[in-house]
C-alpha cells in the first residue's frame, strides 16, 4: 500500500507540496505553544545570590487550587526569625543564614543613583554574608546605624572605596553612611549592621528567607532532614537546585505563570488554523486523485483500502514535513520569549525548557489531523460504487451534501451566537471570544460554501449580460460548475480576512477601551515615582503636598491577589491585578463609582468592578475571599463598585489592606494633581531634581495606558499565523491551479487561445477574491459590531483604518498570483488529445 501511495504521490507532487508546507508550518506553531506552557510549569531562574547555599527554606510562594494549576506569589512572603537557630542545630549544616531584603540605594557623589538589580530587596543584614562561599572583604563589617558595607560591583559603579562617606536611601529614610567595607561577592548589595538592618526592613521577628549550607556530599541528606523537621509546620518550602532561583526573586518567578497563561490563550487559536490548513491541503490532495481512487474502485479496492491509501500517503508526506516543522517549533519559541523579555513582561534570565515533550504531543496532534482529514477526505469517494465513483471522477458532485450544508449554517449561527460575549463581559474574556468567532464561523463557511458558492454562481450566471465576453462567461461558467472546488479556495480567504479583521481589531479595541478608561478617570496630571530607590522615600508625599500649587498627592501603587469565589456551585480562584488606594483617591482618581465611595477604603475593605460584582456575587457590603501577593489569605467588604475595570483592573485594595504584604513596603508612586498654572508645574519639576532618584512623568498607571502583555503577544502571534495562513493558502490555490491543466487543454483543443484562458483566469480570480473578502466581512461584521457596541458604546471597532485595505490587497494579490504563474505554466506546454 505505501508503494502505491508513493507511486501515486509523484504525479501529484504540487499538491502534496501543499500539504507538506501546511504540516510544517503547523507543526512548528504546535510545537512553540508547547514549548512555551512547559516552560511556564518547568523553567526556572538562575539561583542568583543563593548559588552558593545548599538549602532554600522560604514561604511557600506558590497557591494551589485542587485540580487547577498553581498560581505564583509575587510578593515575598516571611518566614519566623527563630527558624534560623533552629535549623542550624540539624545535623550536616555548616552554616545556617537568615536573610532579610528591604529597599535600599547608593546615591553617587555627582547626585546619579547607582542601579542595582531589584531596588526593592537590595539591602541586606550583614549575616547574608554567610550566602556567599569565602567572599573576599575588604575592610570591616558595619558596626553601628550609621555603617555600610557594598558589593564591590556597586562600589566600582559609584566610585566608592573602604572608609567613604556615601549618601544612601534604605527604607525610605535617605541618610549618610560611612562604607565599613566593599565585599567582593555578585548580588550582596547594600549590607547593614544586623540590628540596623532589622530595623530598617520594619518586620521584627520575621526573615525573608533561611539559606543553609552543608558538609560536602551531604545536601541530598540536609534537605530530607529539614523536611522532615518541617513536615508539620505548612506555609513553608523547602528548595534545592534549579527551585532556589524562583525563591530568590519570587516576583521575577511569578512571571512564568504568563508563559501558561499565554500558551492558554494561543493553543485554541492556533490548533484551529493549523487543523484548518492542514485540512483543507490534503482536500485538495485527495481531489486530485478522484479519477485515480475511482479506477481502483472500478477494479475491486474496498472503501476501506481507498481510505487506508489516502491516509498512508498523507502520513508518508506528514512524517517528512513533521521532523523540520518541529525543530523550527524550538527557536520560534525563543523568539517569543526574547520579545517578552524585550518589553519586561519576562526577566531576561528566564529560560526556556526545551524538553522533548512539545515535540512528542506536536507529532501526535498532526498524526490524528492527518489521518481524520485525509480519510475524510476521502470517504465520499470509497463509498460510492465503482460505476458512479469513475463517472463522478471528471465533475463534481451536482448537490453539496444537505447534511454539510446545513451542519456548516450551525456552526455559523453558532459563531455568532458567541460574538454576543462582549455584551456580556466587557473584559479579556469578552474580547477573545470576537476572535474566536471569526474563525469558528469561517470553519462554518467551508462546510456550508459549496452550497452557498453555487447558488451565488448561479445567481451571477443568469444576470450575466448578453454582451459579456466569452473570458467571463467561462468563468462564471467555471465556478458554478466546480462549486466545490472554489468554496474552498473562497472560504480559505475568508478565514483569512475574518481572522485578520477579528483578531486585530479586538486587541485595537480593548487598548482602546483600556485607554479610554483611564484618560477619563485619571484627574491628576503627573505621577511620581522613584524606581530606583525600590520605592518613595517616606518624606516625598508631605513635601509635595506642600508644593505651591499642588491640589492633590494621594500615594497609589499595585500588587496581586488571587480572588476566591463560587460559581455553579463550585470554588473558582483568578490571580489579578489590583489597585493599591487610600481614602484620598476620589481627588486624583475617577473610578466611575456606580455605588458607595472610594473615600470608604479603610482596613479590610476593597472596591471592585462592575464585572466581578455581577459575575462572582461581590455587590455593595458583600464580603469577598482574596489571597494577597504574598500567600495571607482575608476577607475584605466591598465598600464600592466602579464602572472602568478595564482601565483600573477588577480590583482596588485599601492601602490598610495591603501593608505589610508587598515585598518593599513603600509607596510605588504618587498621583499629583496640580493647578492649571505653569507655575505649579515648574515647582514640582524643581522637587524633583533636587532629589536623587525620583521621576516625574505625565500620569500612566500600571494597570492602564499600556498594553497588557497578552495583547502584544497576541498580536506578535496574528502576525505568525497570518504569514502561515497566506502561505498555506498560497500553496492550496497553486495546487488547485495545477490540476487544471487538463482542462485547460481541453480548451485549447475546442479553439481558445491562451490570452482567452489567461482572461478568464484572472476573471475567476477577481470573482474569487470578490467572494473571500465579501464572506470574511461577513463573518466579521456582526462580531466586530458587538465588540465596538460592548467595548466602546458604538456599533464598530477601534483600529487602524488602512488594516481593510492592506487585507483587501494582500487576498487579492494571492488570489491572482496563484492563479496567473500556474496558468502561465500550464500554457506553455502544447495541448494534447
Amino acid at each position: 500500500m505505501l508503494r502505491l501511495a508513493a507511486d501515486m504521490a509523484r504525479r501529484r507532487i504540487t499538491a502534496l507540496l501543499a500539504v507538506a508546507c501546511a504540516v510544517l508550518g503547523g507543526a512548528a506553531l504546535i510545537t512553540a505553544t508547547g514549548v512555551l506552557a512547559e516552560s511556564g510549569l518547568r523553567s526556572h531562574l538562575p539561583a542568583g545570590r543563593l548559588g552558593d547555599v545548599d538549602v532554600v527554606v522560604a514561604a511557600d510562594q506558590t497557591f494551589r487550587t485542587g485540580g487547577d494549576l498553581p498560581i505564583a506569589l509575587p510578593e515575598r512572603g516571611r518566614v519566623p526569625a527563630g527558624l534560623t537557630d533552629r535549623l542550624a542545630e540539624l545535623p550536616g549544616v555548616t552554616a545556617a543564614v537568615g536573610d532579610l531584603g528591604f529597599p535600599a540605594a547608593l546615591v553617587a557623589s555627582d547626585g546619579r543613583v547607582v542601579a542595582t538589580e531589584d531596588p526593592a530587596t537590595a539591602g541586606h543584614g550583614w549575616a547574608s554574608i554567610g550566602l556567599f562561599a569565602d567572599p573576599e572583604v575588604d575592610g570591616a563589617p558595619p558596626a553601628g546605624a550609621g555603617e555600610v558595607a557594598l558589593d564591590a560591583a556597586l562600589a566600582a559603579a559609584g566610585d566608592v572605596r573602604a572608609g567613604d562617606r556615601v549618601l544612601v536611601s534604605a527604607a525610605g529614610r535617605t541618610a549618610e553612611y560611612r562604607v565599613s567595607a566593599v565585599v567582593d561577592a555578585p548580588g550582596a548589595g547594600l549590607l547593614f549592621a544586623d540590628p540596623t538592618a532589622a530595623d530598617l526592613a520594619g518586620r521584627p521577628g520575621t526573615v525573608d528567607l533561611v539559606g543553609l549550607r552543608a558538609e560536602p556530599g551531604g545536601a541530598a541528606a540536609l534537605a530530607a532532614a529539614v523536611r522532615d523537621e518541617l513536615a508539620e509546620e505548612p506555609g513553608l518550602t523547602v528548595a534545592t537546585g534549579a527551585d532556589r532561583g524562583d525563591l530568590a526573586e519570587p516576583a521575577a518567578g511569578a512571571a512564568r505563570s504568563l508563559l501558561i497563561l499565554l500558551a492558554g490563550s494561543l493553543s485554541g487559536v492556533v490548533l484551529l488554523v493549523t487543523g484548518f490548513a492542514m485540512a483543507g491541503a490534503l482536500a485538495v490532495s485527495v481531489a486530485g486523485q478522484r479519477r485515480e481512487l475511482a479506477l481502483m474502485r472500478a477494479v475491486g479496492a474496498t472503501p476501506k483500502q481507498i481510505r487506508h491509501l489516502a491516509a498512508a500517503q498523507a502520513s508518508v508526506i506528514a512524517a517528512v514535513a513533521l521532523v523540520p516543522g518541529v525543530a523550527l517549533g524550538y527557536p520560534l519559541a525563543e523568539r517569543f520569549r526574547a520579545a517578552l523579555a524585550e518589553r519586561g513582561v519576562l526577566p531576561e534570565a528566564l529560560p526556556l525548557t526545551r524538553g522533548p515533550l512539545p515535540a512528542l504531543l506536536t507529532v501526535l496532534l498532526v498524526a490524528v489531523v492527518v489521518q481524520v482529514s485525509a480519510r475524510g477526505a476521502a470517504w465520499r469517494a470509497s463509498r460510492m460504487p465503482a460505476t458512479e465513483a469513475v463517472a463522478e471522477s471528471r465533475v463534481e458532485p451536482r448537490v453539496p451534501s444537505r447534511l454539510r450544508t446545513h451542519a456548516g449554517l450551525l456552526v455559523i449561527a453558532a459563531a455568532t451566537t458567541l460574538s454576543v460575549a462582549p455584551l456580556l463581559a466587557r473584559n479579556a474574556l469578552g474580547a477573545a471570544a470576537t476572535s474566536m468567532a471569526g474563525i469558528v464561523g469561517a470553519i462554518g463557511l467551508a462546510m456550508a460554501g459549496p452550497a452557498l458558492v453555487g447558488r451565488a454562481s448561479g445567481a451571477l450566471a443568469r444576470r450575466l449580460p448578453a454582451r459579456a465576453s466569452a473570458a467571463t462567461w467561462l468563468a462564471t461558467a467555471n465556478i458554478r460548475g466546480h462549486a466545490l472546488r472554489l468554496a474552498g479556495v473562497v472560504s480559505a480567504l475568508g478565514m483569512a480576512v475574518a481572522f485578520v479583521l477579528t483578531y486585530v481589531l479586538a486587541q485595537t479595541t480593548v487598548l482602546a477601551a483600556a485607554d479610554a478608561d483611564v484618560h477619563d478617570g485619571t484627574l491628576a496630571q503627573h505621577r511620581l515615582a522613584a524606581p530606583a530607590l525600590g520605592g518613595l522615600p517616606a518624606d516625598v508625599l508631605p513635601e509635595v503636598r506642600a508644593t505651591p500649587g499642588v491640589r492633590a498627592a494621594v500615594p497609589v501603587g499595585t500588587t496581586t491577589v488571587i480572588h476566591s469565589y463560587r460559581m455553579l456551585g463550585e470554588t473558582e480562584v483568578e490571580s489579578a491585578s489590583a489597585l493599591v488606594l487610600t481614602p484620598d483617591a476620589p481627588a486624583v482618581l475617577d473610578l466611575d463609582v456606580r455605588a458607595g465611595s472610594l473615600a470608604d477604603l479603610t482596613g479590610d475593605t476593597v472596591a471592585v468592578s462592575e464585572d466581578v460584582a455581577r459575575t462572582r456575587d461581590a455587590g455593595l457590603g458583600s464580603r469577598v475571599s482574596l489571597v494577597l501577593g504574598d500567600g495571607t489569605q482575608v476577607e475584605a467588604r466591598v465598600v464600592a463598585v466602579y464602572a472602568r475595570g478595564l482601565g483600573f483592573g477588577p480590583i482596588a485594595l485599601s492601602r490598610d489592606l495591603a501593608a505589610g504584604h508587598t515585598t518593599g513596603d513603600l509607596d510605588q508612586s504618587l498621583l499629583v494633581r496640580t493647578d492649571d498654572e505653569v507655575g505649579a508645574e515648574a515647582a514640582l519639576a524643581e522637587l524633583v531634581a533636587a532629589r536623587p532618584g525620583l521621576t516625574v512623568e505625565a500620569t500612566a498607571l500600571d494597570t492602564g495606558g499600556e498594553a497588557p502583555p497578552e495583547v502584544w503577544m497576541n498580536l506578535a502571534v496574528v502576525v505568525v499565523l497570518l504569514g502561515y495562513l497566506l502561505l498555506t493558502i498560497a500553496n492550496r490555490l497553486v495546487a488547485t491551479t495545477a490540476q487544471r491543466r487538463e482542462e485547460i487543454a481541453a480548451l485549447r483543443l475546442i479553439g481558445t487561445t491562451p490570452r482567452q484562458i489567461r482572461a478568464m483566469m484572472r476573471r475567476e480570480a477577481a470573482i474569487v477574491t470578490a467572494a473571500a473578502l465579501a464572506a470574511g466581512l461577513a463573518l466579521s461584521a456582526v462580531p466586530l459590531a458587538l465588540l465596538g457596541q460592548g467595548f466602546l458604546d458604538r456599533p464598530w471597532p477601534a483600529g487602524p483604518g488602512w488594516l481593510l485595505p492592506a487585507a483587501a490587497a494582500t487576498v487579492a494579490a494571492v488570489a491572482f498570483l496563484t492563479t496567473e504563474l500556474p496558468t502561465r505554466r500550464a500554457l506553455r506546454a502544447a495541448p494534447t488529445g
